[in-house]
C-alpha cells in the first residue's frame, strides 16, 4: 500500500470515528460514570469487535476480488456515494451526541473489567452499519492482485487505533462537551462541520474513481 493512500485512508478513519456513532456515545456515557481511563476498557472491547467485523468483511472482499473486477469497481463506487450518504444524514441532525449519550445503568461498576469489555464488544457486533461499512470503506483502498490480507491488516489496525484515539478524546472531554455542545447552535455546527467534510470525501473518492475507471 502506497503511503499516500494510507494517510488518505488514515484522514477518513479519523473523521469517521470522531463522528457520533454508538461507539463515541459509549465512551462519553462510561466516563462519565468510572472516569476516562475505566472508560478505555470498554473501548478496547469495542476495538476487539470492529477486528473481527473486519474478518467477516475482508472474506466477502475475498469473493469481490476473485469473481468480478466489475462487481470490484461497483463496490468501490457504492462506498464513495455511502460517504455522501452518511455526510448528509450527519448534516442533517439536529442532536447534540451529550444529549443522546446514555447513561448504561449497572456499568458502572469501576472493578468489573469483563463487563466494560463486553459493553464495547457487544457495541460493536451489534451495530449493523459496521459490517456494511467495512465492506464499503475499503475497497477504496484495497489494491488488487496483493495480498488482501496484509491489506486488510493494516487498515483494520489503523482503523482501530484511529477509533480509540477517538474514543481517548471524546472521554477527556466528556464533562467540558457536556457544557460545551449540549446546546442546539453549537451541536447544529458540530454535526454540520463532520457532515460537510463526509460529502466532500464522498465527492473526492467518487471523482477518483472517474479518474481510474
Amino acid at each position: 500500500m502506497h503511503l499516500s493512500n494510507w494517510l488518505l485512508f488514515c484522514s477518513v478513519a479519523l473523521l469517521v470515528t470522531f463522528s457520533p456513532g454508538p461507539a463515541v456515545l459509549l465512551a462519553i456515557s462510561n466516563a462519565i460514570a468510572v472516569g476516562p481511563r475505566r472508560a478505555m476498557i470498554s473501548s478496547m472491547g469495542n476495538g476487539f469487535g470492529l477486528f473481527i467485523i473486519s474478518g467477516v468483511a475482508m472474506a466477502g472482499m475475498g469473493v469481490v476480488l476473485a469473481t468480478s473486477a466489475t462487481a470490484f469497481m461497483l463496490l468501490k463506487l457504492a462506498g464513495a456515494l455511502y460517504l455522501v450518504f452518511l455526510g448528509i444524514k450527519q448534516w442533517r441532525s439536529k442532536a447534540s451526541i451529550v444529549a443522546e449519550a446514555p447513561v448504561v445503568q449497572g456499568a458502572a461498576n469501576p472493578n468489573s473489567f469483563w463487563k466494560l469489555f463486553r459493553q464495547g464488544l457487544t457495541v460493536a457486533l451489534t451495530n449493523p452499519k459496521a459490517i456494511l461499512f467495512f465492506s464499503a470503506l475499503f475497497p477504496q483502498f484495497i489494491t488488487p492482485g496483493e495480498p488482501v490480507a496484509i491489506q486488510f491488516t493494516v487498515l483494520t489496525t489503523s482503523f482501530v487505533a484511529c477509533a480509540m484515539l477517538a474514543h481517548l478524546f471524546y472521554a477527556n472531554l466528556a464533562r467540558l462537551l457536556k457544557t460545551q455542545l449540549a446546546t442546539p447552535g453549537r451541536a447544529r455546527l458540530f454535526n454540520r462541520i463532520c457532515g460537510g467534510a463526509f460529502v466532500l470525501l464522498g465527492l473526492s473518492l467518487l471523482r477518483l474513481r472517474a479518474k481510474t475507471a
